[in-house]
């Protein structure tokens, strides 16, 4: 067992993980009907092997109405199951923990994949668009669809909608589950008010913002096994000020450990949509002071995220206690085997063997 931090074992609940390269979800908009393809066995195939500690599928639907775009994934039907589940037991033949993120999108479905412009899809093309909801009447983007207020009888039903959906991840073989409350999406919606102008128990202040996150969080809790860990992804800050700040995420973080949730996945932006951070610069590890201001207010381990492809840089965060897990997602695209990149940055002493021995022997010698 390696002494470098980067490389050490974590364990949350009943799940361990051999080290804290986590990889974080990639949308790969190629399901079809919301069946995981092909593609999708040979994308996760690569990182099975990648030496990474942890994966998070990319965001899967809570419902059809849920899905971002057409070509999303989703878990609310028995043929997904069934797809999801071929994938999930790639990941098992390595014994990397699999978990998958949870998501409806709000205001921001119903749109084109992001090479096609990532616009809302309109009536007369290839892909019709379908109704959006939101907390109120509010595009999530200038010149975009209006989506329709949710009833309280409608936020009910989602809430439900998530629950079914971590049952069917349970079934489909998944070591956990990620709620998606981050990146503008549904949940995020809620918490911020540039989106959430309701009037009622999920808006106002804070604590009316918070209701439905802590609501999804709480179902999802009394469905899983007690050793299956539940991981919350969160917007720490809007994309522009005067909406949500970190000390509102700070408040939302330590309710969610009340609620079972076990870590903390600390990223920002996407309100309004297509608006990064416009108050910090973006740079290597900047969202890592997000992870580390959470983790010493609350307690709650966290997972820090973005342009943290330095080996140093990760190893850094770990071991000076800022972060308990550091995600990549672009990191793992341009070098799939990341973490033997960072293990020979790093002096470990058997660099090859984090991958597979079947790999590893032939890394070893060099002919």
């Amino acid at each position: 067992m390696s002494d470098i931090p980067l490389f050490t074992p974590f364990t949350l609940r009943g799940v361990t993980m051999r080290n804290r390269i986590m990889m974080a979800p990639m949308c790969q908009y190629q399901a079809i009907d919301g069946v995981p393809t092909e593609w999708h066995m040979m994308h996760h195939g690569r990182y099975a092997t990648s030496g990474i500690g942890s994966a998070v599928v990319e965001a899967t639907g809570i419902s059809a109405q849920g899905r971002i775009s057409i070509g999303c994934p989703g878990l609310y039907n028995d043929e997904q199951v069934a797809a999801w589940s071929a994938i999930t037991s790639l990941y098992r033949s390595q014994d990397i923990p699999v978990f998958v993120q949870l998501n409806h999108a709000g205001a921001k479905a119903s749109t084109a994949r992001p090479w096609e412009g990532a616009g809302p899809l309109v009536e007369g093309s290839d892909e019709p668009p379908w109704p959006t909801v939101a907390p109120s009447a509010v595009a999530a983007r200038e010149g975009w669809h209006v989506p329709s207020a949710l009833t309280q009888p409608e936020i009910a039903q989602i809430v439900a909608d998530f629950a079914a959906a971590a049952t069917r991840s349970i079934e489909a073989g998944f070591d956990g589950i990620q709620i998606h409350g981050a990146h503008g999406y549904l949940l995020h919606q809620f918490m911020s008010p540039w989106s959430n102008r309701r009037d009622d128990e999920y808006g106002g202040d804070l604590e009316g913002r918070m209701r439905l996150p802590i609501e999804v969080a709480r179902a999802i809790r009394a469905v899983l096994p007690d050793d299956m860990p539940l991981i919350y992804r969160a917007s720490c800050v809007d994309g522009e000020g005067g909406g949500l700040t970190l000390d509102d995420t700070v408040v939302l973080a330590a309710r969610l450990k009340e609620e079972g949730v076990d870590l903390f996945d600390a990223s920002g932006g996407g309100i309004p949509a297509g608006v990064r951070i416009t108050e910090a610069k973006v740079e290597p590890g900047f969202q890592i002071p997000f992870a580390a201001r959470i983790r010493q207010d609350t307690g709650l381990p966290t997972v820090a995220v973005g342009m943290i492809t330095d080996p140093k840089l990760a190893n850094d965060t770990v071991a000076e206690g800022k972060a308990d897990l550091i995600a990549l997602a672009r990191g793992l695209l341009r070098d799939p085997v990341w973490p033997v990149t960072a293990a020979q940055a790093l002096g470990h002493p058997a660099p090859a063997s984090i991958l597979p021995e079947h790999y590893a022997f032939y890394l070893r010698n060099d002919y």
